[in-house]
């Protein structure tokens, strides 16, 4: 028994050291350093910041030898991208690869958050502020994965990008600009976004699988608006556009768009669910075998981490109504943001919605150029490299391909034609992902435990 305690807390100290050890060297503290930095720059729309955060970038580049001609700052309106290539050694034919990420977050009400949102604060468990996770966590580790590099004095065999967006949480111009209007870039092989993927860990930090981003779902918002005549106040009349566009969203609240699988999507629910185990495990696998399972696709929907893998969604995001508040209001507009499964068409969506609304003075509006992206089908290099990366840190672990829910800056690359998968160096319980919402967080074991993921990678796909 004294055996085993004492042996207990020889094991706590060695671990305990290890970890200090990872928290001391040079790249874990220029990791932390930019980090802070660059959380503490608030890039969100409108504030004009995302040149700044990119000029502290590239002066951090040059520092350690990038040339100036190698480090692009691409002004775009008030918002700029920036690309730094790392040279390759010029004895292969390899095409380039491409590292993406994006430097904009979005907005943080320091009113509504426990801690002020843009500036790098801790507890004993997290990282927390805006971006800490979406995606400024990406640019940091990529970054001084550079930094690191370049100090090793490592030479890849193909040229490397870094390609950072300004502007992926609104418009994406930036994005788009990036993807189809850059000669060096559209040579590249293939892209790996840090924006996306990464492993999930249960409750207990057990992890549970590791996820490679091979699709997103098309991102559209539409706005609605109701107009009538208004009037006074005190004549209130049973046409208030408030009112009536507020039944057309419930309706579309209350709407659920049909059921959709795929083989990739099957695989990882068959995969994570034999991992999760227990009740939300077991409902997984069953959706796995029958798609057509109307109460496990009910009950996956109530989970959000997972009901955008099985349908359509739509969601009412903003309200503007009314011009003064002793008048009826002469317009009410909603925006309604979905994501759509591949397959399904924009056009579809937007008349399943008014189907649903069932009210023909509800104008619809399409807002800006919804993309649709392909399938990046897996490469066995990509594949291997990763699964390097990660089976240093949890032997054997399932790597799986997935569709995301949501948008990244992957979805244009994958329609300009580069094969792009998201592989981010995090590891986290997906019920503690709070990227666009309060308190954004990241583990501080998911930190540091990154740092080598994307240097193995690279080695492996740019050093041989």
């Amino acid at each position: 028994m004294k055996y085993a305690l004492v042996l207990g807390i020889l094991l706590i100290s060695t671990t305990s050291a290890l970890a200090n050890n990872v928290q001391d060297s040079e790249h874990a503290k220029k990791s932390l350093e930019i980090y802070r930095t660059i959380v503490g720059i608030p890039t969100v729309a409108g504030k004009g910041n995302v040149p700044k955060m990119a000029a502290y970038l590239a002066d951090e580049f040059k520092q350690v030898g990038f040339r100036e001609d190698d480090t692009q700052i691409i002004p775009s309106g008030e918002t700029a991208s920036l690309i730094v290539r790392y040279p390759t050694n010029g004895l292969s034919q390899k095409k380039p690869i491409l590292l993406l990420g994006h430097m904009d977050v979005v907005s943080a009400l320091a009113k509504d958050w426990e801690r002020p949102p843009f500036e790098l604060t801790q507890d004993d468990k997290n990282f927390y502020g805006r971006g800490s996770i979406d995606n400024k966590y990406g640019i940091a580790m990529l970054s001084s994965t550079f930094i690191r590099l370049k100090k090793q004095g490592f030479v890849p065999n193909r040229a490397l990008y870094l390609v950072f967006s300004g502007d992926e949480e609104t418009g994406m111009v930036t994005t788009r600009m990036l993807a189809n209007e850059r000669p060096e870039l559209a040579t590249a092989e293939f892209a790996l976004n840090s924006d996306a993927g990464g492993g999930s860990l249960d409750a207990n930090g057990n992890a549970l699988t590791y996820k490679v981003q091979a699709a997103e779902k098309t991102y559209v918002s539409f706005e609605l608006t109701l107009r009538n005549k208004g009037g006074h106040s005190s004549r209130p009349r049973p046409d208030n556009a408030i009112y009536e566009l507020s039944t057309a969203l419930l309706k579309i609240r209350d709407y659920h768009f049909p059921v959709r699988w795929t083989d990739m999507t099957r695989n990882f629910f068959r995969i994570t669910g034999k991992q999760l185990g227990g009740e939300l495990g077991g409902v997984m696998l069953a959706f796995a075998e029958n798609p057509t399972d109307k109460q496990a696709s009910d009950r996956l929907e109530l989970e959000s981490s997972y009901v955008g893998t099985t349908r359509t969604t739509c969601v009412t995001t903003m309200l503007q109504a009314g011009h003064a508040e002793n008048a009826l209001p002469q317009s009410a507009t909603a925006t309604v943001n979905c994501r759509i499964f591949p397959g399904v068409t924009v056009a579809e969506v937007k008349q399943s919605l008014q189907t649903v609304v069932d009210n023909d003075e509800i104008e619809f509006v399409t807002l800006g150029t919804p993309i649709e992206s392909p399938v990046s089908e897996l490469r066995e290099d990509v594949m291997s490299a990763i699964a390097k990366a990660v089976h240093v840190r949890y032997p054997n672990l399932d790597i799986i391909p997935y569709m995301e829910s949501g948008g990244t800056d992957g979805m244009h690359f994958r329609k300009a034609g580069i094969p792009t998968w998201a592989i981010s160096s995090a590891f986290m319980d997906p019920n503690e992902m709070f990227a666009h919402g309060l308190n954004e967080r990241l583990p501080i074991k998911a930190f540091y435990d990154g740092l080598d993921h994307w240097s193995i990678i690279i080695k492996e796909l740019a050093g041989k």
